[in-house]
């Protein structure tokens, strides 16, 4: 074989590894995003049931309405045994979830809530498949709303422990705190909370939409298709 037409082999191949590798990642719908804007009421989301219309709202306009949206948050109870309370892990079906790009982020629930997720600045984007501020730009909105601890489920009853969900998304005002995560991993020291995606720290000041900015956030939060 020529080597003029060895090199157009090799560029063949070349153009349809890529086309084959563009055409799988294109085939992976939708099924995570962080919101691009929150409710514009801090953490009073109206509830589950109202950050859930928030999700499935954005995802019908980014064309991906024909799943059903659950938004990844927690819940507390007055009691350890409280039905009404919720674990964020309980509500997001079973995955794999995949970004706008078509990149996987988790293969299912338990992958999701270990090291192995693929959970960086560069994954954890929005329903338009943009990347989210960090840390480092202005305005910084790396807070995202959760209310959860490090594996996904709800925190102990409030009180006696600490209100981390703003009244179970209701609160919008000085009062309350809610748990958020860093979702680009980047915190002020190196401490595993510091980097971690759905359970940094808890708000400062309240639940006001002020009182999230405040510490780097803007009342978004992650949304996962149950289906």
């Amino acid at each position: 074989m020529h080597s003029a037409t060895k090199r157009w082999a090799v560029l063949a191949g070349s153009v349809f590894l890529w086309a084959a590798t563009t055409t799988s990642a294109a085939g992976n719908e939708m099924s995570f995003f962080i919101t691009s804007v929150g409710p514009g009421n801090g953490a009073n989301l109206g509830g589950l049931e109202g950050a859930d219309r928030h999700c499935q709202s954005l995802a019908e306009a980014a064309g991906a309405g024909k799943r059903t949206w659950r938004a990844y948050l927690s819940t507390q109870g007055t009691r350890l045994d409280d039905p009404d309370v919720v674990h964020a892990r309980d509500r997001i079906g079973a995955g794999p979830w995949y970004n706008a790009k078509g990149a996987m982020i988790a293969k299912n629930v338990d992958d999701l809530h270990s090291p192995n997720a693929k959970l960086t600045k560069e994954t954890l984007l929005d329903e338009k498949g943009r990347m989210v501020n960090g840390r480092t730009e202005k305005p910084n909105r790396h807070d995202i709303l959760t209310g959860s601890r490090p594996d996904g489920t709800a925190f102990p009853p409030s009180p006696p422990f600490g209100d981390m969900t703003c009244g179970n998304w209701t609160k919008g005002g000085d009062e309350g705190a809610a748990m958020t995560g860093h979702h680009d991993r980047a915190g002020p020291v190196g401490h595993p909370w510091a980097s971690s995606w759905n359970s940094a720290h808890p708000s400062r000041g309240g639940c006001s939409q002020t009182a999230l900015r405040s510490t780097g956030g803007d009342g978004l939060f992650y949304c996962f298709a149950e289906n």
